[in-house]
């Protein structure tokens, strides 16, 4: 018998804001969740990874609410991909044949506003911070405003991203906002960094995501395999160096490296994935990353919008969930929101938003700073 990973259980909370909730609280009610969705107790896991990017100790302070077993507990910060990255080393664990049955964990409170960089004192301010160009709105406006000096990619079509993303969540009822937004007023909204309006920024929330994870064995076993999402590869990369662009931070070496990992690992190509759930902290990135993750070639990620091919329905939907615009980013709980959504589909749960005969998923986070995680999932 091979020594594949499988999801046997996964879900996520419903992103908001709970004003009075505690992130291990939040934590706690996804665990719950995924244990419930696969019959298995906190008893049963013989190890937890936790990931959150504010505060210490998160899993076992979650398992003061659910059950403290002496089971190890690895905490995990690595920027927007704490969660993708809990959930890998689960995954690895598993994989190297250490234990059968692991539980991966994601949660954060975010409060309001916008994230800026906190200056942890003694140290000098640099230059471009001082006139706001190191926050993100302005990182990835940048990075839309250099797609369009290369390949002429119009604020529309960035627009267009938030458009599509909007009216996907509509069909999801765990995403934060669940409404329409048609092209004219999220052009219209208030312009935060050109191109970037209010309506094609990432939403700042609340939110956890968990998953249960097992050796084939194991998954046999316990006859869980009619559910189960075979995890084909699990990749992870950080920038190489390269020489510096004193006003323009890289977005998208990290992502291609990660990728090219991922389809090597899986043994697979761009052509093979039936939907995606990729970073879309801002409307600019997706399109973007299309490029990035080689769902269609450079420079072209505009026209590959126009077509339709990314919207549900069309040849390779992407963001189905409404994506971060829409459903939310609570940073350490994304990496396995997005993974919840595509085993939504592979199993034929995902309601009204279904794609169609979805095989191969991906799954794609990137923190700046940098840590890519890049997922590949194959009905099992």
């Amino acid at each position: 018998m091979s020594n594949d990973v499988y999801i046997v259980g996964i879900d996520m909370i419903r992103f908001g804001r709970f004003e009075d909730a505690k992130p291990e609280s939040l934590a706690a009610q996804a665990a719950l969740m995924a244990l419930d969705d696969c019959g298995q107790s906190i008893n049963d896991m013989q190890a937890i990874y936790a990931g959150t990017c504010n505060g210490t100790m998160m899993g076992q302070r979650m398992l003061h609410y659910i059950g403290q077993t002496g089971a190890p507990v690895v905490n995990v910060t690595n920027a927007c991909a704490t969660g993708a990255t809990a959930f890998r080393e689960a995954w690895i664990a598993i994989k190297a044949g250490l234990y059968d049955k692991c539980l991966a964990v994601g949660a954060e409170k975010m409060g309001k506003g916008m994230l800026v960089p906190k200056n942890s004192g003694g140290t000098a301010i640099p230059a471009e911070g001082l006139l706001g160009s190191g926050v993100m709105p302005s990182v990835f406006a940048k990075m839309g405003m250099e797609h369009t000096r290369k390949y002429g990619t119009t604020f529309e079509q960035f627009a267009r991203v938030s458009e599509k993303n909007h009216h996907h969540s509509t069909l999801n009822p765990k995403a934060l906002y669940q409404k329409e937004t048609p092209l004219d007023v999220v052009m219209a909204a208030d312009m935060i960094a050109y191109p970037l309006t209010k309506l094609m920024c990432s939403v700042n929330v609340d939110g956890s995501a968990a998953a249960v994870l097992m050796s084939e064995k194991k998954t046999r076993e316990l006859g869980l395999m009619d559910r189960a999402v075979r995890v084909r590869a699990s990749a992870l990369a950080s920038d190489p160096f390269s020489e510096r662009n004193l006003v323009m931070q890289d977005v998208n070496t990290v992502t291609q490296l990660a990728a090219k990992s991922a389809y090597d690992m899986a043994g697979l190509g761009p052509e093979d994935v039936d939907l995606v759930e990729l970073h879309d902290c801002f409307a600019t990135a997706e399109i973007c990353h299309y490029e990035n993750l080689d769902l269609c070639g450079e420079g072209e990620g505009g026209a590959f919008l126009d077509s339709g091919a990314t919207s549900l329905g069309g040849k390779i939907p992407v963001n189905v969930s409404g994506g971060l615009l829409s459903k939310g980013h609570p940073l350490g709980a994304t990496g396995i929101a997005n993974i919840y959504e595509i085993s939504s589909h592979l199993r034929g749960e995902a309601g009204a938003r279904q794609v169609e005969g979805a095989r191969i998923g991906m799954t794609h986070v990137v923190g700046l700073g940098s840590a890519c995680a890049v997922h590949l999932f194959e009905k099992a």
